[in-house]
């Protein structure tokens, strides 16, 4: 089966593997327009031969860079046809793929004849005496014919099974992208794939956000206020029984508010409404310390991007008031062109590391998961400034 599977492959390919050289046969005059085919020709064909392949051998050819890195219009297809891509697939339409078809010409032709010369035996058998081919005296001659054809019956499947292999090579190599080609699209497909996990992650904490709002929060709303109401309008209870219900009321007002910093720490509404600049002054306005905020983003980045800049802000907020001792902060958030550069400074002690247990290190990780940059400057002493590098776009 491997036998007629690798003829039937290499056969196949002989018309597709000779079409480029069909348009040289014009008169020499016309040259030119014998090139301009075969450019035309290249894309049909090296989809068919990937299509032959597939069907054929299993072998899967992945497809070329994108047109789109070419750019559009006919300084795009310029610059494709420069790349060194389009004179590999070129190469191998005009130079390898007629040379391969020459094996399978042969291929063809080693098992015709192979077939006719173990047949001659028969032919001189199925010949009446007159012929002088069934007679005694070609005893010899049809016995050498046939074991010849016998011996070539043997060899093709050796040699279809060679074309086939190097057809095969040849494909994979020139009809294909490059190694660096096909690194390059492994890493945007990971990039993409990236980037879909991270946006699917941020849609999951707005989810969470919701449902933490209109849900839980209005029951301890809720709760809070008949706790209060019980607490200033019941009368004559004991006084055990008013120091529960007080109890009661401060632990769900504390249970509240601590809801209310998680909810807007999970995603703040203010961010997805307003943005960075509205969503920054809440948080600056809660830190117990003189800040001063300055926002020039002309254009919003990507929902997720403003999220991991709000994030940061408010984490290193988090840092300055518990670790730094400082008396002091500025923010700066800045859209340069397609980054968003954010910039944190205090005046506090100084000595800050991602290692050093707050949290830095998990606020590096989240600005590394949007290919962001993350860098601290801190000597003991101070100041301890972070800068920290978005894409706007993801």
């Amino acid at each position: 089966m491997a036998a007629w599977r690798d003829t039937t492959f290499v056969v196949s390919g002989v018309p597709l593997q000779l079409a480029p050289w069909l348009p040289f046969w014009a008169p020499y005059r016309f040259w030119w327009i014998s090139v301009l085919v075969v450019v035309l020709l290249a894309h049909p064909l090296t989809r068919a031969h990937r299509e032959r392949f597939w069907a054929m051998l299993g072998v899967e050819i992945p497809l070329l860079p994108r047109k789109s890195r070419y750019g559009s219009g006919w300084q795009g297809a310029l610059r494709q046809l420069r790349s060194w891509t389009a004179w590999r697939v070129l190469f191998y339409h005009v130079l390898v793929g007629p040379l391969i078809a020459v094996g399978g010409l042969l291929t063809l032709w080693v098992w015709a004849a192979g077939a006719a010369m173990a047949l001659l035996p028969t032919f001189a058998w199925a010949l009446p005496e007159s012929s002088g081919l069934s007679s005694g005296d070609h005893a010899f001659t049809v016995a050498f014919t046939c074991a010849t054809g016998v011996l070539l019956l043997l060899a093709a499947p050796w040699l279809a099974r060679t074309v086939t292999r190097l057809d095969t090579r040849a494909g994979v190599a020139l009809l294909g992208p490059s190694r660096a080609e096909e690194l390059e699209r492994k890493v945007e497909d990971l990039a993409e794939k990236r980037a879909s996990v991270v946006d699917a992650a941020d849609l999951e904490r707005r989810r969470i956000e919701r449902d933490l709002h209109d849900g839980a929060q209005q029951r301890l709303v809720s709760l809070a206020m008949n706790l209060g109401l019980a607490r200033e309008t019941l009368t004559g209870v004991p006084d055990e029984a008013m120091q529960v219900i007080i109890e009661a009321h401060e632990e769900a007002k504390e249970a509240l508010a601590e809801l209310r910093d998680l909810i807007r720490g999970l995603h703040p509404a203010v961010l997805e409404d307003r943005g960075l600049d509205a969503a920054l002054s809440g948080v600056a306005a809660r830190v117990p310390l003189p800040v001063r905020l300055r926002v020039n983003v002309p254009e919003r980045a990507s929902s997720t991007v403003e999220a991991v800049a709000y994030f940061v802000v408010s984490e290193a907020l988090t840092n300055v008031v518990k670790h730094a001792r400082a008396t002091k902060v500025e923010i700066a958030v800045d859209r340069i062109g397609d980054v968003l550069r954010v910039t944190v400074t205090d005046d506090g002690i100084g000595g800050a590391a991602p290692g050093g247990g707050t949290g830095l290190a998990g606020l590096a990780r989240r600005v590394q998961s949007v290919d962001g940059t993350f860098r601290i400057t801190s000597p003991a002493g101070g100041p301890t400034t972070i800068t920290v590098e978005l894409p706007c776009a993801l």
